[in-house]
């Protein structure tokens, strides 16, 4: 059998919260409520296009790039209600002087709270000064006031973008980080050979990392964005692999090169220990190393095969994992000795599963109707741990799989194959907001980073 597969103005931050009524299956119409303000009211929120200062020829450029990532950021959040462009004020307010917050609470645009601000290039730096206002409060308005001063570049201006986003989610999003400034790190076969690529969070600056002309696989970021470990098939056989981030180039991990089929790692929330499948003893088992590669030791010892191990990022004491025991993979909890083994899954297929990162919520992909003539399609799922209680996020959209958390726990990428092309996907954790990432050759297994 084979089991590896080919979101006063500022809301409050939110306790877990998950509605269902009565029956294992939540209802197409309930909220997935994830401690980060998903589900909420949103907040009625308006980006002015910011005021360009200054003659430098460099200046339209970068503010064109700076206006169209500052509105996809906030657009994208899951805890905004964006006012629409041609809804707002035509006017572009560089400072708060500048601004008449009645225009911008009055009718069409009907905001609460107006980002602004104004940018120049000057001899080679890019200056960028941004404000949020509350809208309703001509007393006291300023929630936030933010200056950048950096090299000038289009790439800088995206990030700059990036940053006010991510303050901007920070102050109205319950105290929990933006993503803007992630990375994820997934499979492409673009080049030819399944080598590991990385893109921002939206899916731009997608650039190959590996150059190993070998096939990798399984690509895990560790939590401090310094190294990615990947499963790469060599003279060898399968073994893990460690890619130094830092240093630009490939560093020892002597853990997963000794015997066997070495596949699916996975990083400790902490950095300290990675999980991996390992056949060296016979049947896959989940293994486990200190992050330098020592102190090896097994976890599993159950018939059948073991894989896909993922840490609860808030404990480091638990790992999710697919089994075999049964016949079809299913998905199962334990604690990091062994101990204390739990099945979450109750049947069909299912397998490569994330844990979010308050520790509650398990996804995975879940053919829950799996077999000959038997309808339903592999599809992303998300579960309340306590209860077993899950939901299904996507729907007769292709063969959907490897699922990963985002940091901000708002959203999740994934990986969906439609008639043997496969692309990266993400998505909002309640299944809304699905946006294609990637076009170019086939892409696989995404990962989203720490931070």
């Amino acid at each position: 059998m084979k089991i590896m597969k080919t979101h006063s103005r500022i809301l409050p931050f939110l306790a877990f919260l998950l509605f269902c009524l009565g029956s294992p299956q939540l209802k197409a119409q309930d909220w997935v409520h994830t401690g980060s303000n998903l589900g909420n009211n949103r907040i009625r929120l308006a980006a002015a296009d910011f005021k360009p200062v200054g003659g430098d020829p460099q200046t339209p450029a970068l503010k064109a790039a700076f206006d169209a990532t500052l509105y996809s950021d906030l657009a994208n959040a899951g805890i905004f209600d964006l006012v629409s462009k041609s809804m707002i004020p035509e006017t572009t307010p560089g400072s708060p002087k500048e601004i008449n917050l009645a225009q911008w609470s009055a009718a069409p645009s009907n905001a609460a709270m107006v980002a602004f601000g104004a940018l120049a290039a000057n001899n080679g730096r890019l200056i960028v000064y941004g404000w949020l206002d509350d809208a309703s409060n001509t007393a006291s308005p300023q929630v936030l006031a933010q200056q950048y001063n950096e090299q000038a570049s289009q790439d800088m201006a995206r990030t700059i973008a990036h940053r006010f986003a991510d303050a901007i989610i920070l102050r109205l999003g319950g105290g929990i980080d933006g993503i803007a400034e992630t990375k994820i790190y997934f499979v492409s076969s673009r080049t030819g050979t399944k080598e590991i690529w990385g893109m921002d969070y939206d899916g731009q600056n997608q650039h190959q990392i590996t150059h190993l002309g070998a096939i990798s696989l399984s690509p895990r970021v560790s939590p401090d964005n310094s190294r990615i470990a990947f499963a790469s098939l060599g003279r060898g056989g399968w073994a893990i692999r460690m890619y130094s981030l830092d240093l630009d180039r490939m560093v020892s991990f002597p853990a997963g090169t000794a015997g066997g089929s070495n596949e699916s790692p996975a990083w400790s929330g902490n950095g300290t220990k990675i999980a991996f499948s390992s056949s060296r003893s016979g049947d896959s088992e989940i293994w486990m190393a200190d992050a330098s590669g020592g102190h090896l030791r097994r976890i599993t010892s159950f018939h059948g095969p073991d894989v896909s191990p993922a840490w609860n990022p808030r404990t480091n004491e638990q790992l999710a994992w697919v089994g075999g025991r049964t016949g079809l993979p299913q998905i199962y909890i334990m604690d990091q000795d062994g101990a204390n083994v739990q099945r979450m899954t109750d049947g069909g297929y299912a397998i490569s599963p994330s844990w979010s990162p308050n520790g509650q919520f398990l996804t995975f992909s879940w053919n829950r109707k799996y077999g000959p003539g038997a309808p339903g399609g592999q599809d992303i799922y998300v579960m309340d741990i306590a209860s077993k209680r899950w939901l299904q996020l996507t729907h007769a959209a292709g063969s959907n799989d490897y699922p990963s958390w985002a940091p901000d726990g708002r959203h999740i990428v994934f990986e969906r194959a439609i008639g043997g092309h496969s692309e990266i996907w993400s998505m909002l954790a309640d299944g809304t907001e699905q946006r294609q990432l990637t076009r170019a050759g086939n892409n696989f297994m995404p990962n989203w980073s720490w931070k």
